[in-house]
């Protein structure tokens, strides 16, 4: 069966990694596609997709040779689309789809209409243009014809299960899941997250495997909260622990932690460039103090600007090994893997 993932910008690398070592033989990855998807065969359990962390949407794609979208009316390709629909409805609870929705250039023609109209009659679900849990894209194929891509869940995967709180400027949680890949995940980590906000990079990580010991620490006491909300929903209540700490001023022995993972404050969330200019290089030093020599510390930033600036004065304490940047939201903040100097 073919399938297609749909990927932030800039996250590309890290899809095509989780899908090489979550599936290994049972996937075979198409070397073409665009910045914001891979395309793929895989012979495998379907479900499994739904576990995907780092892409935003899975998608299964029958193609049609036919001329035009209007031949998809016909018997034997609207009963092979249908048996496509019952696939991915038994894929999760009854009752998981109520709405469906149609994506394609020109979906209100008579064509469409007709075509919405006979998927509703014969799926008994609504039509729902704008937020239809069930999305079906027409488009044309690369390789003739015509091409349909059926999104496997009622909601895009990066919209977590998990997330029953939710903050302004909260991260991406496949950025926070690409992120969690930059530090190895193990299950001996003693892993830290500054600056934890609502939990996003703390969950990420519980959920990548376990860690013999997981701290998120962040000055507001509504983020904490937050976060507690976010964990609990996770089950990973009883897996991490929270303090509200100044990230500048850690209540942490020197050492503690070897791998650690923030998502910057910027722009009002901090206050002035002033601000910014003197948290970040304090951040840097005192995650110096409480990480192991040689530990991973990966972070994002709005600022990149300012942050390469800071970076060089930083380097006898932290060293940067890969940069990546990455687009949320009409933004595109960049991702640092920096590795603790182990000259102490």
């Amino acid at each position: 069966m073919d399938y297609e993932v749909e990927v932030l910008p800039g996250l590309k690398p890290f899809a095509l990694d989780e899908l090489r070592r979550r599936f290994g033989a049972a996937i075979h990855i198409d070397p073409l596609g665009e910045e914001d998807s891979i395309r793929f065969r895989y012979r495998g359990n379907e479900r499994s997709l739904l576990d995907l962390r780092t892409v935003v949407a899975v998608y299964r794609v029958e193609r049609f040779a036919i001329p035009r979208p209007r031949a998809l009316l016909g018997h034997a390709h609207f009963t092979r689309l249908m048996r496509d629909v019952d696939a991915v409805r038994r894929l999760h609870p009854p009752g998981a789809f109520r709405t469906f929705r149609v994506s394609a250039a020109g979906s209100d023609s008579a064509v469409f209409r007709r075509f919405r109209t006979e998927i509703g009659t014969q799926s008994g679900l609504a039509d729902d243009p704008e937020a239809g849990d069930l999305l079906l894209r027409v488009r044309p194929s690369a390789q003739g014809g015509w091409e349909v891509l059926m999104r496997l869940s009622p909601r895009p995967l990066s919209a977590r299960t998990w997330r029953v709180c939710d903050m302004p400027g909260a991260l991406n949680a496949t950025i926070a899941a690409a992120m969690v890949e930059w530090t190895r995940p193990a299950p001996r980590d003693r892993f830290l997250n500054l600056m934890c906000g609502s939990g996003t990079l703390l969950i990420e990580r519980l959920l990548r495997c376990p860690a013999e010991q997981a701290v998120g620490c962040d000055i507001d006491q509504a983020a904490l909260a937050c976060a507690e909300e976010n964990l609990a929903a996770a089950n990973l209540s009883d897996a991490a622990r929270l303090f509200c700490m100044d990230a500048t001023r850690l209540d942490f022995p020197a050492c503690s932690f070897n791998a650690l993972a923030a998502d910057l404050p910027w722009g009002q969330l901090v206050g002035s460039r002033e601000e910014i200019e003197s948290l970040y290089p304090a951040v840097l030093t005192e995650a110096a103090r409480v990480a192991l020599p040689g530990a991973p510390l990966v972070i994002i930033t709005h600022a990149v600007r300012l942050f390469d600036r800071l970076l060089p004065p930083m380097g006898h304490l932290w060293r940067v090994e890969r940069t990546q940047r990455v687009f949320q939201g009409g933004q595109h903040p960049r991702i640092y893997l920096l590795r603790r100097a182990r000259e102490v």
